[in-house]
C-alpha cells in the first residue's frame, strides 16, 4: 500500500482556545451541562413569530408577511420604503446570526466576537479596507434613492433588534452574551454595502493564479508552467459570445443592428485598447524588464538559483494568509464556478424563454443565499418593485431572479481585475520612477474580546495597500526576488502591493435595484453598467414578442494596463506597469459600450459556465481587449452546449423539466478521456484487476450510488499527485503531505545534493493540483506523449520508478484500489461514490473549529451525492486533499416567462439560520436529489401556498 504521507495539522490555537469558552456558555444556555436537552428558553425563544401581527417602527402602512410550507416570505407592501424595511426585519428574523458576522467580518471585527485567534484576519482585512470603501461608496457614488432604501432597510434590521439580545437572536448570541456581555450594535446602511466587498474578494478572478505561477517558477522552467496553464481550447469549447465586433468604440453582436444597443453610463471612460498579443500572451520575462525579454517568468536560469528561495518563501506566506481570509462564497480555484443559460421560446416547449441558473459556492449553513419575494401590492412612482428571487441577508434587494417582466441570472465573469505589485520600500516612503513617494498611511485599532486591543498601520502606495504588511514572513517581502537589472537597489527588500477594482468606490448597489425594477433589455443593460464589482456574466429573458427575448452583458469593472498582462507580479516602481487612468475609478477601464454582449443570437440560446466570454484577437468575429487569460476551460459550458443541442436537433424542444434534468448532468469529461486508455492497462494484481473491471461499460456519469465512479475518481485523484502534486513546490501543495527532496528543492541534484523532508503549506481549498477543468486540459494535451516527463515517478520500497505514461496510470489504478479498500472496505458490491463524496453542511463559526459535540449540535450531514469535479452538477471536490465536497450549486433555479408560478427553485439549506428551526435544513435532501419546489409569484398562487401570514404594522396602528 502508499506509504502515509501526511503530517499531523497544525493547530489554530487561538480562535480554538476562544471557540471552546464559547461552547461551554452554549453548554449552559442549552442546559446540557445537566444532561438535559436543547430546551425551548435557551434555543427556540429566537424562533421568528410568522403569525399574528407585529408593529414595526417607521413603518407607515402594514406589511403583510406570507411563508410558505419551507418558511419563505413574500412580503406585500404599498411603497418602496415599507417593503425594504420590512426586508430587513425579515431578514433579521431568521438571519441575525449571519448578518451580525458578515459584518464583522467585512469591517475587519471578528476578534471582538472570537477573540485573539482572529486579529490576523482583521489585520489583513483592515488593511484591504473593505468598510473604508463601503463608506465611500455610500458618501460619494450611491443614487440618493437607493440611500434611502439602504436606510430603511437599516431600520427594519434596528427594529427587529430593539430590546432583544443574547438567547432573543440566536442561542451564537446568547453564548456570547454570557460569555463577554456582547450586545450587536445598531445595524447602518454601510453594513448592507460591505458584503458586495466580500462577495467581490471572493470572486476576484486570476489573483490565486498569478501567485501559484510565481511559487511554480522557483521549481519549474517556464516550459513547463506554461503546460500547466494551457491556452484556452476555442477550437473545442464555445466561447460565451460568437462572431461580433468591436468598431469604433462600440461592440456591436453578430446579427444586431441598433435595437438596444444604448447602456447609459458606463463604469468607466478609459481608452480602452488594453491589448496584450490578441489576449494570448504567456507570462513576462524578469520583472521590470523591457517587452522584448525572454519570457522565462521571474527571471532567467542565471538569475534563479537561489535568487527564487526569497520569493518562494514570500509569497508562499502570502498564500498562506489568503488561505486564512474567510471564504464567504467559496474556494478561489480553477473548479469553482456557477452555471446559467437561456433558451429561446422557440425552441421550448413554453414558447417563451426558459432561464436556468445554478451559482458554484462554498457549502455553508444556513445557505448564502434566501428566498423571498417583494411585491408591491399596485406597483405605481411609489412602489416600483414586484420581484422574487434569491437575495443575500444583510443586503436590500434580490440579486437573482425575475420580476413581472424580465428575469436574470449570474455567473462569474473571472476577469483580471487584480494585480500584485513589488514595492521598494524605504523608510521616508516607495519609490515610484526614480522618485521617493510618501505612504498614505492610517491607523487601525481592532479590538479583542478577551484580551487587549491591537493597534495597526495600514500603508498604502499608488498601486494600492501594502498587503506584505500582514505577514510575518512578508516584512521584506522581494528580498531576494528576481527582477531584472534595471530594477532599482532592492534596499531591505520589496513588499507587495494589491491593485483591485473593488478598492475604488462604485455603484454595484445601485445595480441591484435597477435589475429588480427592468422592464427591457435596454433597461437590463443599463443597470449592467452599474454593476461594476464584482464583474458577472449577466443573462437575461423576457415574455415580450412571439418567443419572447434572450440577451447577454459582460458588465463590470476591467482595468486597462499599461505594460504586463496581469498573470505575474509586476514592478510597482515603474508606471508603465500601472493600471490607466485615474485612481478615481472614473477611468482606467474598459467602457462598458465596449464589452461584449448579445442579444437573440441565432443558434437560440446563450450558455454561460466560467468559460471564456469572446475569443481574442484582432481579426474577424474576435476582441481586442484583455479580459484575462485564466478562463475556466469550459468543461461544464460546452456539455450544457451539446445537451441543448441534442435536445433541439431534429425540431425538438425543451421543457422546465429538461432544463432541471440538465443541471443535474453527472458526466465526466475527464473519466471519457481516460477510462478507455485505463482499460488497456495491463495489471497483475487481482485486487487491481477487479477493480478495473468496474470501468467496463460504465457511461462516464458519477451518480452517487456508482461504484465506478468511486474507482475512477480515485485513480484520477492518484494520477494528479504522481504526476504533478509530486512535482510542485512545498508551497502549493496540502499541508502536511510531506515527501523527501533534493536540498531545498531548488538546488541541483548532484552527488553532494542532501535529501531532506518537505511537507506542503497550503491550505485544504487552494492546494494543487486542484483536479479542476484547467488540469483536465492539461492532461488531455499531455496525454498523446506517453514519454513526457510529467509521467515520471520516483521508484518505492515497493516499487520499480514510473517511466512513461501506462506506467504511470498503473501505479496510480494500484494506489487507487488501496486507498478505497482503506476508506470503503475490501468488497468492492459495497463501493460508492457518494460514500466518498459526502457533503456536509456547517455552521460557519462554531460549527468549523469547535469540539465535536458542537458541531454535532450546529452542524447537519453528511449527505452522499453525484455529481464532481467540472460536471455541470458541480459538487466540487479537490483532488488534492480528499474526495469531500468543497463547493456546490448553492441554489439551482428555472424561471418559465410563459407562466411564471411554473417556476422552480431550491435553495441548500432552508430559510431559517436557527439550529432546530423547522426550516433550517428542510430543502436539502430536495436538493441533493435534484428536485425543485413550486415557486408561486403572482398573488393567487402565493396566496394557495401561503400556510403562515404575519402582518407589520406601524407603531400608532390599532391592535
Amino acid at each position: 500500500m502508499p506509504a502515509n504521507e501526511t503530517a499531523p495539522p497544525v493547530k489554530k490555537k487561538g480562535r480554538r482556545a476562544r471557540l471552546i469558552v464559547l461552547v461551554l456558555v452554549l453548554a449552559l444556555v442549552a442546559g446540557l451541562g445537566y444532561g438535559a436537552y436543547w430546551s425551548v428558553d435557551g434555543v427556540r425563544a429566537s424562533f421568528p413569530q410568522t403569525t399574528g401581527s407585529l408593529k414595526v417602527p417607521g413603518l407607515t402602512g402594514t406589511v403583510d408577511v406570507k411563508r410558505d410550507a419551507h418558511g419563505i416570505p413574500q412580503l406585500y407592501a404599498d411603497n418602496d420604503d415599507d417593503l425594504f424595511r420590512a426586508q430587513g426585519f425579515v431578514h433579521a428574523q431568521d438571519r441575525f446570526w449571519e448578518m451580525d458576522v458578515r459584518r464583522h467580518m467585512t469591517s475587519g471585527r471578528l476578534s471582538e466576537m472570537f477573540g485573539s485567534g482572529q486579529v490576523e484576519t482583521d489585520a489583513f482585512l483592515r488593511t484591504l479596507g473593505w468598510r473604508q470603501v463601503a463608506q465611500a461608496e455610500f458618501d460619494t457614488k450611491l443614487s440618493p434613492e437607493t440611500k434611502k432604501y439602504l436606510q430603511a432597510y437599516a431600520d427594519g434590521v434596528n427594529a427587529y433588534l430593539k430590546g432583544k439580545s443574547g438567547k432573543d437572536l440566536s442561542v451564537e448570541h446568547a453564548a456570547l452574551k454570557l460569555s463577554d456581555d456582547y450586545q450587536p450594535e445598531q445595524w447602518s446602511p454601510v453594513d448592507s454595502v460591505a458584503w458586495l466587498k466580500a462577495m467581490a474578494w471572493d470572486l476576484r478572478g486570476n489573483m490565486q493564479d498569478e501567485i501559484d505561477r510565481a511559487l511554480m517558477a522557483t521549481k519549474l522552467s517556464q516550459a513547463q508552467i506554461d503546460e500547466l496553464y494551457p491556452p484556452y481550447p476555442y477550437d473545442r469549447n464555445k466561447p460565451i459570445v460568437e462572431g461580433g465586433k468591436l468598431d469604433g468604440g462600440k461592440y456591436t453582436p453578430q446579427g444586431v443592428t441598433g435595437s438596444g444597443s444604448g447602456t447609459g453610463t458606463g463604469s468607466g471612460s478609459g481608452s480602452g485598447g488594453n491589448t496584450v498579443g490578441g489576449q494570448t500572451s504567456t507570462v513576462t520575462g524578469p520583472i521590470g524588464a523591457p517587452a522584448d525579454a525572454p519570457a522565462n517568468g521571474l527571471a532567467d536560469n542565471v538569475a534563479a538559483q537561489g535568487a527564487t528561495v526569497g520569493l518562494r518563501t514570500q509569497l508562499g506566506s502570502l498564500a498562506d494568509t489568503l488561505d486564512k481570509i474567510p471564504a464567504i462564497l467559496g474556494p478561489n480555484g480553477s473548479g469553482i464556478g456557477s452555471n446559467s443559460w437561456v433558451v429561446s421560446g422557440k425552441y421550448t416547449t413554453t414558447g417563451k424563454p426558459l432561464l436556468a441558473n445554478d451559482p458554484h459556492l462554498s457549502p455553508q449553513l444556513p445557505s448564502v443565499w434566501y428566498q423571498m419575494g417583494l411585491h408591491c401590492r399596485a406597483v405605481s412612482a411609489q412602489c416600483q418593485y414586484d420581484v422574487a428571487g434569491y437575495t443575500f441577508s444583510g443586503m436590500p434587494g434580490v440579486v437573482i431572479g425575475h420580476n413581472a417582466d424580465i428575469a436574470w441570472g449570474m455567473t462569474n465573469l473571472g476577469a483580471d481585475v487584480t494585480d500584485l505589485y513589488l514595492e521598494q520600500v524605504k523608510p521616508e516612503g516607495y519609490v515610484y520612477d526614480n522618485k521617493v513617494l510618501p505612504f498614505t498611511t492610517r491607523e487601525e485599532v481592532i479590538k479583542v474580546a478577551g484580551g487587549d486591543s491591537k493597534k495597526i498601520t495600514v500603508r498604502t502606495t499608488n498601486n494600492g495597500p501594502l498587503v506584505s504588511d500582514r505577514s510575518e514572513e512578508l516584512g521584506t517581502v522581494g528580498s531576494r526576488a528576481p527582477v531584472a537589472s534595471s530594477a532599482p537597489d532592492r534596499g531591505d527588500g520589496y513588499a507587495v502591493a494589491l491593485r483591485w477594482t473593488a478598492l475604488d468606490p462604485g455603484k454595484s448597489m445601485d445595480a441591484v435595484f435597477k435589475l429588480d425594477r427592468a422592464k427591457t433589455f435596454d433597461d437590463f443593460r443599463k443597470a449592467a453598467a452599474d454593476f461594476e464589482v464584482p464583474s458577472q456574466n449577466l443573462i437575461y429573458a423576457d415574455n415580450k414578442g412571439p418567443n419572447g427575448n434572450i440577451g447577454y452583458q459582460a458588465p463590470g469593472r476591467i482595468p486597462v494596463r499599461g505594460q504586463g498582462d496581469g498573470r505575474m507580479p509586476a514592478p510597482g516602481w515603474d508606471s508603465k506597469y500601472a493600471w490607466k487612468g485615474a485612481k478615481d475609478g472614473n477611468a482606467g477601464y474598459i467602457p462598458q459600450n465596449e464589452m461584449p454582449w448579445d442579444q437573440n443570437p441565432s443558434r437560440g440560446y446563450i450558455v454561460t459556465a466560467n468559460q471564456a466570454v469572446v475569443e481574442p484577437g484582432t481579426g474577424a468575429g474576435k476582441y481586442p481587449n484583455l479580459l484575462t487569460t485564466d478562463w475556466g476551460y469550459g468543461a461544464r459550458s460546452q456539455r450544457i452546449n451539446d445537451l441543448i443541442e441534442a435536445k433541439i436537433k431534429d425540431g425538438g424542444r425543451i421543457s422546465t423539466d429538461d432544463m432541471r434534468t440538465m443541471q443535474m448532468d453527472n458526466s465526466s469529461e475527464i473519466a471519457a478521456l481516460l477510462t478507455p486508455m485505463l482499460a488497456k492497462i495491463e495489471v497483475s494484481d487481482p485486487g487491481v484487476r477487479a477493480a478495473q473491471k468496474l470501468l467496463d461499460g460504465w457511461n462516464y456519469t458519477q451518480e452517487s450510488d456508482s461504484a465506478a465512479a468511486a474507482y475512477f475518481n480515485a485513480v484520477w485523484r492518484n494520477i494528479l499527485k504522481l504526476s504533478f502534486g509530486d512535482k510542485m513546490p512545498k508551497e502549493l501543495r496540502i499541508e502536511g503531505s510531506c515527501m523527501s527532496v533534493v536540498g531545498n528543492g531548488t538546488g541541483p541534484a548532484d552527488d553532494l545534493a542532501k535529501t531532506v523532508r518537505e511537507c506542503g503549506t497550503r491550505g485544504s481549498d487552494s492546494a494543487q493540483p486542484d483536479g479542476g477543468d484547467r488540469w483536465f486540459e492539461v492532461v488531455r494535451r499531455l496525454v498523446k506523449d506517453e514519454k513526457s516527463p510529467w509521467w515520471t515517478s520516483p521508484r518505492t520500497v515497493t516499487l520499480p520508478a514510473a517511466t512513461n505514461r501506462d506506467e504511470l496510470f498503473a501505479r496510480a489504478m494500484r494506489d487507487a484500489r488501496w486507498e478505497l479498500t482503506a476508506k470503503l472496505g475490501k468488497d468492492q458490491s459495497t463501493w460508492s461514490w457518494g460514500r466518498l463524496h459526502q457533503l456536509t453542511l456547517k455552521n460557519q463559526t462554531i460549527g468549523t473549529e469547535g469540539p465535536g459535540f458542537m458541531q454535532w449540535l450546529l452542524n447537519r450531514g453528511p449527505w452522499d451525492v453525484g455529481g464532481g469535479e467540472a460536471t455541470v452538477n458541480a459538487t466540487g471536490w479537490n483532488a488534492s486533499s480528499g474526495y469531500g465536497v468543497t463547493w456546490v450549486p448553492s441554489m439551482r433555479m428555472v424561471v418559465n416567462l410563459n407562466d411564471l408560478d411554473k417556476s422552480r427553485w431550491i435553495n441548500l439549506t432552508g430559510a431559517s439560520g436557527h439550529a432546530y428551526n423547522a426550516h433550517y435544513t428542510d430543502q436539502t435532501t430536495m436538493w441533493a436529489k435534484g428536485e425543485l419546489l413550486e415557486w408561486p409569484f403572482g398573488k393567487d398562487a402565493v396566496d394557495k401556498a401561503t400556510v403562515d401570514t404575519l402582518t407589520l404594522k406601524p407603531e400608532g396602528a390599532g391592535s
